[in-house]
């Protein structure tokens, strides 16, 4: 058994992991264990889960999770879109595509913590990227889920992001995948909805789609080839 802890920052990812990825690794001798992020404590003792603001926060909880050596690996589920300002390399991005971006910044990420057994990962550019995996899945699944839903919201929600892979959905405060989402289907709610189109689309499917998704998967699955 190969124990995984995963930081996520929100109950969509905790979710995520529970439902679809667990099941798929678990036969392979890997189990992953979902930590979600804490927001902040009270002087009276209170957490509060979901959300990161800081890195400095992000940090703090990272290096904690690497003390538990039972563990073989920590890694992270976190949006590459909206992440903090003083998150490494953010002020030195390289121009380039989405993927190389992201590589850069998870590699800033891997060099500040400097341990062996952590492994980042940000989401390109935020959970709801995965789920256009498959459009008109997508939409289809939504028009179930809301029935009063428009046929011409549900064309224009597959239209929009025709020609772009799931990836390379922009990071735009009008355009990131969960803003075009909640343009056409306002009730979508992410922790609710987002893991359950996750499911019906399918794990193979998404990995088939978002190559940067499917290596960190892969890279998961490679834990369990190795000996004790």
């Amino acid at each position: 058994m190969k124990k995984v802890l995963i930081y996520v920052e929100g109950q969509t990812e905790e979710t995520f992991i529970r439902d679809v990825l667990s099941p798929h690794l678990n036969p392979k001798g890997v189990y992953l264990f979902p930590i979600l992020a804490r927001t902040r404590r009270t002087r009276s003792g209170d957490v509060f889960k979901g959300g990161v603001i800081t890195y400095g926060q992000v940090r703090r909880e990272v290096l904690r999770l690497l003390q538990d050596t039972s563990a073989a690996l920590v890694t992270t589920m976190m949006d590459y879109y909206g992440l903090p300002s003083d998150f490494p390399g953010r002020d030195r991005l390289p121009a380039g595509d989405p993927y190389r971006r992201v590589a850069f910044l998870e590699k800033a990420f891997a060099q500040d913590i400097g341990h062996p057994r952590f492994l980042p990962f940000l989401t390109l550019h935020e959970f709801e990227a995965l789920l256009f995996s498959q459009p008109d899945q997508l939409a289809n699944q939504l028009a179930a889920l809301f029935p009063r839903t428009r046929e011409r919201d549900l064309q224009r929600l597959i239209d929009e992001v025709s020609g772009l892979e799931p990836e390379e959905i922009d990071e735009g405060p009008d355009t990131h995948p969960a803003a075009r989402i909640f343009r056409c289907f306002p009730g979508y709610r992410k922790a609710l909805h987002g893991p359950l189109i996750a499911s019906r689309i399918g794990l193979s499917t998404i990995r088939g789609k978002c190559p940067h998704f499917h290596e960190w998967v892969s890279r998961l699955e490679s834990l369990g080839a190795q000996a004790p």
